[in-house]
């Protein structure tokens, strides 16, 4: 993605608390369902979190830290309320949100979301994609959002940070609240198992459609 020119213009920030490192500093799979109908803010886009996924890295086999950190990963080990940014397969852009403690890896990957303001940018970031499609999808929405791979370790919390979170209105109520396994992990290490770690809002038009993985030993940096 390179450089982005279209940074977007300053908008107003939603209505609710700012999302803090305490709020971050926890359990991955706590942080990936609380952060379900939060607001990520940045690059002129407002976007309204509809599915995300949790990796716990040192016990994960579906993270990339779960072989220890290495210069790729350093940022998913700490400290949590920053992004971690990498490029899948050599195509798209995907973004995580720290969590968890420093020192541990663990990380939420944020996989789709609905575009709540910021929708005039659109036009240059997602020409002629629907409503539905501008963010449905972790590559989809960095585009929207601009995001790439300058913005690895960038911060979510402190003053002059270029990306905030924001808690909603009222929390998504749990009756809507979906687990299920991740998209395209399934089984790795070998083991057979299948992390339910994949968290969206029911109903939700914006959530990605779900692809199962094939077995694999470890996804490799």
């Amino acid at each position: 993605m390179g450089r982005h020119a279209d940074r977007g213009p300053l908008i107003a920030p939603p209505r609710g608390r700012r999302l803090t490192v305490r709020d971050l500093g926890r359990d991955p799979l706590e942080v990936a369902r609380s952060l379900l109908g939060t607001h990520l803010v940045g690059r002129g886009v407002t976007l309204r979190l509809t599915e995300v996924e949790a990796y716990h890295g040192e016990v994960d086999p579906g993270s990339h830290g779960y072989r220890g950190m290495t210069p790729r990963t350093r940022v998913m080990f700490g400290p949590p309320g920053h992004l971690y940014v990498y490029r899948s397969y050599g195509i798209h852009w995907c973004c995580n949100i720290v969590c968890g403690t420093t020192g541990e890896c663990a990380a939420v990957l944020v996989r789709a979301g609905e575009v709540v303001s910021g929708e005039g940018l659109m036009p240059d970031r997602r020409p002629g994609v629907p409503d539905r499609d501008l963010a449905r999808g972790p590559g989809r929405l960095t585009k929207a959002m601009a995001i790439g791979g300058e913005d690895d370790g960038a911060a979510l919390t402190g003053r002059g940070s270029p990306f905030a979170l924001y808690a909603p209105p009222e929390p998504v109520p749990d009756a809507r609240v979906r687990t299920g396994p991740r998209v395209g992990v399934s089984g790795p290490g070998g083991d057979g198992a299948v992390y339910p770690w994949r968290y969206w809002i029911d109903g939700e038009p914006t959530v990605s459609a779900y692809r199962p993985g094939r077995p694999r030993r470890v996804r490799r940096d």
